[in-house]
């Protein structure tokens, strides 16, 4: 008997429905606070708001396409549904977040105190750990089937798929040597650790993976070649997302190298004091375009770069993200 099998009786329009919830609160809560941040002239950049935005077009069209049937019938299918969930629209999600976005959420304590799980020494074992045990056969034998289990498993890959995203692209603290070269060794050891089980799947010779023999027949397809084929998919989908985010991490780099430079420039001709840390603190959280309104304004109060927090993390540096009742510039 299927681990969780009472569950699986559990009308899967029901579990639609429970799975439409969060994605729809996603939308309203991202959004009023993008709209008030607008309002309050600290606008969230659109292509942000894009990435957000498909992250969860994403997420919806794997959960609600009318081909899900397919991830029933073949390991191929759910293997593709995992990836697009666990590392696109979550890749996508993060990088349209921004600390000013979040904000209403750190200051709520126990959230606050949640921040050290993007720490990359935290995050990728976590990550790592979710993907693994949900590839464990009695629990993937487990979603076969059972809506309610498998709308939870979607979940938390999605979950912890932004999770593991977050030290790369997302605007929570990480140590100040998580600099390009460690974020892409980072990426590079997240990628090797999905490609070992990527392998298992590629050269395994018997079957792991117990339910999908009716699928795989009216497919013809053997059990061994859907695994090994899902495996495959598996291993591209990592070496392209790899590719992409060294490209990505690249010209960020450089841009911000530039933005910082311009910064400095603007500082100096205004007569600002600024520093090279603070700068670079700015450009890199997205917060350059405030710090700009204040050099430009002469320093007028509203503005300021905090000061780095213990442990060498790196903090939010506009203080007007730092909590309610902060004015924007």
């Amino acid at each position: 008997m299927p681990l969780f099998a009472p569950l699986a009786a559990l009308s899967p329009t029901v579990v639609a429905l429970l799975e439409l919830i969060p994605l729809t609160l996603a939308v309203i809560l991202y959004w009023n606070r993008a709209m008030k941040l607008s309002w309050a002239g600290r606008p969230v950049p659109v292509w942000r708001q894009v990435s957000f935005g498909f992250g969860l077009f994403l997420a919806s069209i794997v959960l609600f396409n009318p081909l899900g049937y397919l991830a029933e019938e073949l390991v191929i299918a759910h293997m593709i549904e995992h990836l697009i969930i666990g590392d696109i629209a979550s890749l996508f999600l993060v990088m349209g977040l921004t600390r000013s976005i979040i904000q209403p959420v750190l200051a709520v304590p126990f959230f606050a105190r949640l921040q050290f799980i993007a720490n990359p020494f935290v995050a990728m074992p976590l990550w790592a750990l979710n993907l693994y045990i949900w590839h464990i056969p009695v629990l993937y034998d487990s979603a076969y089937g059972g809506a309610l289990v498998h709308g939870l498993e979607h979940g938390m890959f999605l979950g912890f798929g932004m999770l593991v995203w977050m030290p790369v692209f997302g605007p929570l603290p990480v140590p100040s040597w998580f600099g390009p070269g460690a974020k892409i060794i980072y990426v590079g050891l997240a990628r090797f650790a999905a490609a070992i089980l990527g392998n298992v799947l590629m050269w395994s010779q018997v079957t792991i993976y117990q339910n999908y023999a009716e699928g795989q027949a009216k497919w013809g397809l053997s059990a061994v070649a859907d695994q090994s084929i899902a495996g495959v998919i598996m291993m591209i989908e990592g070496t392209f997302l790899l590719l992409g985010v060294l490209a990505y991490t690249y010209f960020q780099q450089a841009n911000q190298s530039i933005r910082k430079q311009e910064l400095m420039d603007l500082a100096y001709l205004e007569g600002y004091s600024l520093d090279d840390e603070r700068a670079e603190r700015a450009v890199r959280s997205g917060h350059d375009d405030l710090l700009e309104q204040r050099i430009r304004a002469g320093g007028k109060p509203g503005i300021e770069v905090s000061e780095k927090p213990a442990g060498g993390a790196v903090a939010a540096p506009i203080a007007a993200d730092s909590g309610a009742g902060a004015s924007p510039p």
